[in-house]
């Protein structure tokens, strides 16, 4: 039997640049104390826990989580790279949907250090191996830091492939500066216009400039999801549920397309909105509102076309067409996104989930899409993942 998902309570805290921040345990106490409160449920009655960070010692997850509460469940540390939030969503939402738990919490955290992202353990082989070698053959520049290669090279491949061009990436920037000037839980909330994105300092000449670039940042999400019967049960608001969900990992394509786009999960992308939309029985059409792994500009255009909101070699036309934005086709990062709001890498899917049951709820107050009522979310995590979820309404 497959139990419909209902998404109880979630929580949020203010993100913030490293060295401001808390410390990872008690962002992570915090967030779920406001998913608590927020599905007016108490910490015994939560079945599991899936809890997502990526720069951290084993079972910080059990540290984050002992302080609200010591109840013997099981929890699960969980690392995917970008993704992690949203993988820790997948197992929850899977072991509420298949029967094993009614109720399950699934919190993200990071606490991150400044600068570019680098490796931590610098004594064995890189799980981004093959990724670097693709990169190498197809980008060059290796003074360069690794993302911006990695996703730079994205763009730029569709620069050559379609003819965009650098100043479509900036709209896209300043797009998210607007949305987030009305989120307060967003890190940069001053909005930047086209020429200041265009005018900042080049990181790629030609290709990026450094506002076109998420910033490294810390912060914590929750969410407590459980089935529609414990839900009626306890008295749980039931208006959001999960109507689909999937994940993919990397395909052949990865590397053998030759296509930097690929490299950097175009394919994982496209499959995972696609089956998600035959699961729910709709198009991208249908879809009000999306959250989506704006980690670079480039990467938000191009998962345009992954997504299906617009054709491939369509997302210039529909980014100078305000079709990302309100008043739009589609409202796309109402919340700012990781370029305003930030990326902490293992709360971002958690707070995408957060972001879009405001939405769904009608309580996303400045922010609010007129009349949502299916909201997408794309969380990527390149070594690689994807999770794509759809949200409902009811």
């Amino acid at each position: 039997m497959i139990h419909k998902v209902v998404v109880a309570g979630v929580g949020m805290i203010p993100f913030t640049k490293p060295g401001a921040s808390e410390p990872y345990h008690v962002m992570g106490e915090k967030a779920t104390r406001q998913a608590l409160a927020d599905a007016r449920v108490d910490f015994g009655a939560v079945h599991q826990a899936y809890i997502g960070y990526v720069y951290g010692d084993s079972t910080c997850g059990h540290r984050a989580l002992y302080p609200v509460g010591m109840s013997g469940m099981p929890i699960v540390n969980v690392n995917n790279n970008c993704s992690t939030g949203s993988s820790a969503l997948f197992l929850a939402r899977q072991a509420v949907e298949s029967g094993a738990a009614d109720c399950v919490l699934a919190l993200g955290f990071e606490q991150m250090a400044a600068g570019a992202i680098k490796a931590q353990f610098e004594d064995r082989p890189t799980p981004f191996e093959e990724f670097d070698r693709a990169t190498a053959e197809l980008v060059g520049h290796p003074e360069l830091p690794l993302a911006i290669r990695y996703f730079g090279g994205a763009g730029k491949a569709h620069m050559d492939k379609y003819g965009t061009r650098l100043d479509t990436f900036a709209h896209i920037r300043a797009k998210a500066s607007r949305h987030a000037a009305n989120n307060p839980l967003a890190l940069f909330r001053k909005e930047v216009s086209v020429e200041e994105v265009m005018n900042a300092p080049a990181v790629w000449p030609g290709v990026m400039t450094r506002l076109m670039a998420c910033p490294p940042t810390c912060g914590a999400a929750a969410a407590v999801i459980c089935s529609e019967a414990f839900a009626k049960k306890h008295g749980i608001d039931t208006r959001v549920w999960i109507r689909a969900q999937a994940m993919t990992t990397d395909f052949p394509s990865t590397f053998e397309s030759h296509d930097m786009m690929r490299v950097v999960g175009f394919d994982m992308t496209r499959d995972a909105a696609e089956k998600v939309y035959k699961q729910a029985g709709i198009g991208p059409q249908d879809v009000n509102v999306v959250e989506l792994h704006d980690c670079f500009a480039q990467n938000e255009l191009i998962t345009y076309e992954a997504l299906g909101l617009c054709p491939e070699g369509g997302a210039e036309k529909f980014v100078l067409d305000g079709d990302n934005t309100y008043g739009g086709k589609v409202v796309t990062n109402p919340s700012g996104g990781l370029l305003s709001k930030g990326h902490p890498l293992g709360a971002t899917g958690l707070a995408q989930c957060y972001e879009l049951t405001h939405q769904l709820r009608g309580t996303a107050e400045q922010r609010q899409v007129p009349g949502a009522r299916l909201a997408l979310k794309h969380n990527l995590g390149l070594g690689g993942a994807c999770v794509v979820t759809l949200y409902e309404a009811a």
